[in-house]
């Protein structure tokens, strides 16, 4: 009997400690110090049950999700409570344009937290995961101490209530994005990797790559060309000061592609960005903007990431030439910000010895090697 007492004690310490390292959604983030262990046999418990966690895990001290900014669009007329299937939605509302938010906080919490922003066709799963399923930079962040604070941007993904309709595309498009992305050329059906690929590029890799696409339920164009700038970047702003709400901290912010614009422009939305990482934005604000002048009086560091495949892509392609161009827009901002008393670092991966990388850098084989980059940026130039 006392045999069975104490496995029953030992499974109740377990479970306790899993709540409290699980935590719960909207739960205000502590300052993350350990708390302290109960006394007497509660506090045994949870004692012996911590000790079964395997050496190297990587544990979250909190986690949850919250919806951050957007609008309240309301109908005319007055809402019938016993007619409430009538088509019209008279005097309903809908809650809509808003970012949802995804956060996790280390056990051992060292470093500022990291909001991060997906680009085109994409959501939070991109920087969760990678293709093959190895890490992705949330949890090799969070292994290095930044709590992750992982955006679906308003209209994408679990973000997707709008006020503004789109039509959600059937067309066939995965060979046009792999060949946009610097992957390498599509032919016979079979995708061909470029050179000293870093992508995973087996078969089952690339199915779970295309499967990460993510349609915006507020876009009319498969082109992206009705992207709304100004509704991603107030909603991203919004998730910023909440998670400065909470914890106290201003946010590195982490963009990608088509995020990056948005990251700009919400630096004239919030005080509370510690720095900015871009990692291939599609382009750079010029230096008369307002989104340039609002980075640059809140001084906020900068630094930009461009992989292989620019300088030496496959003439052939449009997408070589195009992403020539952006990448200059980038060196562009990175001078006159630099001029104007700014700090901005734009980091051509193939310079610094590190080959193979396409658009997705945070989700090649070597995206561990990049982390690593960003962090001794992060530790050398952000306070």
């Amino acid at each position: 009997m006392k045999s069975k007492n104490r496995l029953t004690a030992l499974l109740l310490g377990g479970a306790m400690v899993l709540s409290l390292l699980a935590g719960c959604a909207g739960t205000p983030v502590n300052d993350g110090a350990p708390a302290a262990a109960p006394n007497g046999p509660q506090g045994e418990a949870r004692q012996e049950a911590e000790a079964q966690i395997p050496e190297g895990a990587l544990v979250i001290a909190k986690q949850g999700i919250f919806s951050a900014g957007g609008i309240t669009v309301t109908s005319e007329g007055t809402f019938d409570p016993e007619n409430h299937f009538e088509e019209t939605g008279a005097g309903q509302t809908a809650h809509v344009d808003h970012a949802n938010v995804l956060y996790q906080i280390p056990a051992e919490e060292t470093g500022l937290p990291m909001v991060f922003l997906h680009g085109y066709g994409q959501s939070r799963m991109g920087w969760m995961t990678t293709p093959d399923g190895r890490p992705g930079w949330s949890d090799l962040f969070l292994r290095m101490g930044h709590s992750v604070f992982l955006i679906d941007g308003p209209r994408r993904g679990e973000a997707g209530a709008t006020s503004v309709s789109g039509e959600i595309s059937t067309k066939t498009l995965d060979q046009r994005w792999y060949t946009q992305f610097r992957i390498g050329r599509w032919e016979n059906g079979k995708s061909i990797p470029n050179e000293g690929s870093q992508f995973p590029n087996d078969d089952e890799s690339v199915n779970q790559f295309f499967r990460q696409m993510t349609p915006d339920t507020g876009m009319r164009s498969d082109m992206g060309g009705d992207f709304d700038n100004e509704t991603v970047a107030r909603a991203a702003a919004a998730a910023i000061d909440e998670v400065y709400a909470r914890t106290g901290r201003d946010s590195i912010l982490v963009t990608h592609s088509q995020g990056g614009g948005p990251g700009w422009t919400a630096a004239q939305y919030t005080d509370h960005i510690a720095a900015i990482v871009a990692v291939e934005p599609g382009a750079a604000p010029a230096a008369n903007s307002p989104d340039f002048q609002a980075v640059l009086e809140k001084k906020i560091p900068v630094t930009m990431y461009f992989g292989d495949y620019i300088d030496n892509g496959d003439p052939a392609i449009m997408a070589t030439m195009m992403w020539q161009g952006m990448r200059s827009a980038c060196y562009a901002f990175r001078d006159a910000y630099n001029e104007a008393g700014g700090n901005c670092m734009v980091v051509d991966l193939p310079q610094e010895g590190i080959t193979g990388n396409d658009h997705f850098i945070f989700q090649d084989l070597n995206n561990d090697v990049v982390a690593d980059h960003v962090e001794a940026w992060i530790q050398a130039d952000v306070q």
